[in-house]
């Protein structure tokens, strides 16, 4: 037998697969599986841009004034 992972993009889709499932044509295993998203994924888009390249800058100085603290 072989296994599947697949996702459901159209809800009419998942009426069909219980359809097939009472069939005994297959067999969901589990329901609602949450699959792993990349953060920059998960977080793209949720701060201004303005602001995000603001915090950017920030970051980039503060590694150049540790990187120049470290050389000395």
């Amino acid at each position: 037998m072989d296994t599947l992972l697949i996702q459901i993009t159209n809800q009419k889709a998942l009426g069909l697969i219980h359809e097939l499932e009472e069939l005994h044509l297959i067999k969901v295993l589990k329901e609602n599986i949450q699959t792993k998203q990349k953060l920059s994924d998960k977080y793209r888009g949720k701060l201004p841009v303005e602001i995000a390249n603001d915090m950017q800058e920030y970051v980039r100085k503060s590694r150049n004034e540790w990187d120049e603290r470290n050389i000395l």
